[in-house]
């Protein structure tokens, strides 16, 4: 029983002066390095969460105006990548317009009547 009393004194003595400052070195090194290693873990799963988000694809702020005849009714539209097509009626005659998506010009304009076709 003498010798279990001995073991446990001797493990709660202080430590010299020197071996002290190397344990508080070595304590800071290690705070150190998991403090560098948490960040750069968290840098990491930042940059794989920001990959993996789906982009919007949407139009943003930006917007474009189109000039049609006055009393020409709009019928239809649809998109293709970056131009848009536009059904207008006016007087029982159709027309389409083929239209930038980025700056708002029309591209083409197609009357579209009885006949046309083979003319």
């Amino acid at each position: 029983m003498g010798l279990g009393n001995q073991d446990e004194i001797e493990d709660e003595m202080p430590l010299d002066p020197v071996a002290e400052r190397l344990r508080r070195k070595m304590v800071r090194l290690l705070v150190v390095s998991v403090g560098t290693m948490i960040i750069g873990v968290m840098a990491v799963l930042g940059v794989v969460v920001y990959k993996t988000l789906p982009r919007d694809g949407g139009l943003g702020e930006a917007t474009a105006t189109i000039a049609i005849p006055a009393g020409e009714a709009i019928l239809d539209v649809s998109m293709d990548g970056e131009r848009a097509l536009v059904h207008t009626r006016a007087d029982g005659a159709d027309r389409l317009y083929v239209v930038s998506l980025a700056d708002g010009a029309v591209l083409k304009r197609l009357d579209v009547g009885q006949g046309a076709a083979g003319n």
